[in-house]
């Protein structure tokens, strides 16, 4: 073979090679929305989020398990229930299980309410706040068969879409992530 077909055959190739490397799935993810603001006290800060912010963490497709629950401070079965959510997030931080806590505490809370609680309490899961006052709105958006109690709690994966308007036992979070994972 001469040096010129040696030359066009390797032209070719790589030409191959790039569209085959184009032909791949990203695997990329978007980055997170730009919260509205962002808390901070003590070491701790927490993202603030309008629906349309929070969407991206109730809508994303790729492999992994997303357990999305809905809370604030001053609700008792809430905060009863955040240990086994905790210990979900502990027991499946190597899989692919992401545990995200989302505060529905009101605004004059955050600072003095929300945060010190996180500290105390020494939450590991993600906290994300979420200020958004039109929840005639978003509500149905999250589930349409949520009337806005809490506690509630989203579990979901490409594949499938739970929702749970209750409060959950470690037994009975943990059955409900093996069912979906």
């Amino acid at each position: 073979m001469t040096n010129y077909l040696k030359k066009i055959a390797l032209v070719l190739l790589l030409i191959g090679f790039t569209a085959c490397k184009g032909e791949k799935e990203s695997t990329t993810e978007e980055p997170a929305p730009k919260p509205i603001k962002v808390y901070k006290k003590n070491g701790i800060s927490v993202k603030a989020y309008d629906y349309s912010g929070l969407e991206y963490f109730l809508t994303k497709e790729n492999d992994t398990t997303y357990v999305v629950n809905f809370w604030a401070t001053w609700c008792v079965p809430c905060i009863e229930e955040l240990p086994h959510f905790e210990k979900l997030n502990a027991k499946y931080k190597d899989d692919k299980v992401k545990v995200i806590l989302v505060s529905l505490d009101m605004p004059k809370m955050v600072e003095n309410k929300l945060l010190p609680f996180i500290k105390e309490n020494q939450l590991k899961s993600e906290v994300l706040y979420l200020r958004d006052p039109d929840a005639n709105s978003w509500i149905p958006k999250v589930d349409s068969t949520w009337s806005g109690a809490i506690p509630a709690t989203l579990i979901y994966n490409r594949d499938t879409r739970r929702f749970f308007e209750q409060s959950f036992s470690y037994e009975e979070l943990e059955k409900e992530v093996s069912l979906i994972k």
